[in-house]
């Protein structure tokens, strides 16, 4: 192996290890804690709630239906 080589591998050997050491140290951090998930989980739900209501009221369930009946009737 020639000198240019051998420079290019040393770079390349402590390039990847300070990513590496980057990338473990990242995620040490990574996770949440029990408060942030309880939080996550309260809005989830709240989303999930908001979208039923909004899914399940009078004025979107006649515009599915009518959307239904016209996809079926386009084929007829």
């Amino acid at each position: 192996m020639n000198k240019t080589t051998a420079r290019v591998v040393r770079r390349v050997r402590a390039r990847l290890l300070a990513l590496v050491c980057r990338a473990q140290g990242a995620r040490r951090d990574a996770g949440m804690v029990t408060s942030e998930y309880a939080m996550g989980i309260v809005a989830a739900v709240g989303f999930a709630v908001l979208l039923y209501q909004v899914v399940t009221s009078d004025v979107v369930a006649e515009q599915l239906q009518a959307l239904v009946k016209r996809a079926l009737s386009a084929g007829a």
